[in-house]
């Protein structure tokens, strides 16, 4: 039998760390002296060992490693299967974090070709979220230009007002075109029911999995800034837009319509999947 300092210098495993493993039950030793308190080991006990570091070194925890050591479900078969059912579900892990961190690389490179091309620091950051569905009441009609769109808020605000309706903050526009006709949806989400009348719609946003999201602090006038930035991330990153751009108005402007208010705070999210994802 070995000492615990034999036996640590035997297999190349500090002291610490075989006390470890008696005290989470890996590694029992064959024998304690119950007056000096001395641990004691055998040589075949190297087996058992080097079996739980090569697990350890596959990223198994203790607890799995342990669970595996000591389950004995139809002998040495169903350890076999057993076994290799834990590598499979590993390799599973291992693969997923390799695909997260491939995509976080990938938009690292898109950051620093983001900040080479560009004379200054970039004020918008992007981030890939999950946008939950949301009730709203809503008008929807073509405008010749984006800042043209208050008499779709006031139609809007006229009708759900006068049936008491409850609202959600904050409010936003969908686009659902571009520019030569820009199909405009104005939308208030609301926290309670109330019935569509005229062209006010109630009906449900649907849920995204993937938004890309910039947040433009500045006046209406200037958020073509935060466009071209999101745009170019989303391009760079590997995404592709797979449907209508949202404009969400988390601080608006002072004076309602205006396009120079500084203080305007809004949110410019667009639905991506990855490139060589089906939309």
């Amino acid at each position: 039998m070995y000492k615990i300092g034999d036996f640590s210098r035997l297999s190349r495993v500090s002291v610490k760390t075989l006390r470890y493993y008696d005290e989470v039950g890996l590694l029992k030793p064959v024998k304690v002296d119950r007056f000096t308190g001395y641990r004691y080991y055998q040589v075949d006990q190297l087996l058992r060992l080097y079996h739980i570091l090569a697990l350890r070194d596959l990223d198994f925890s203790l607890e799995q490693i342990g669970q595996l050591l000591d389950a004995n479900p139809e002998g040495e078969a169903g350890q076999r299967r057993m076994l290799l059912a834990m590598l499979e579900q590993k390799r599973s892990e291992i693969e997923q974090r390799l695909a997260a961190d491939q995509e976080r690389l990938r938009r690292l490179d898109a950051r620093v070709k983001q900040i080479e091309q560009e004379d200054q620091m970039s004020t918008y950051d992007v981030v890939i979220k999950k946008i939950a569905p949301m009730q709203v009441a809503s008008v929807r009609d073509i405008i010749p230009s984006y800042p043209e769109q208050g008499h779709l808020w006031s139609e809007l605000y006229h009708d759900i007002e006068a049936k008491g309706a409850q609202f959600n903050e904050p409010c936003l526009t969908v686009y659902h075109s571009d520019e030569p006709e820009i199909d405009a949806e104005v939308c208030q989400p609301l926290s309670g029911p109330v019935q569509a009348h005229g062209r006010v719609q109630v009906h449900e946003l649907p849920a995204v999995e993937s938004m890309a999201a910039t947040t433009h602090h500045g006046a209406f006038v200037t958020i073509g800034q935060a466009y071209d930035a999101l745009l170019k991330w989303i391009e760079a990153s590997g995404y592709r837009i797979t449907g209508a751009c949202r404009e969400i108005y988390l601080k608006p402007p002072t004076q309602a319509g205006s396009q120079t208010d500084p203080e305007t705070i809004t949110e410019i999210q667009f639905p991506v999947v990855k490139v060589d994802q089906p939309g």
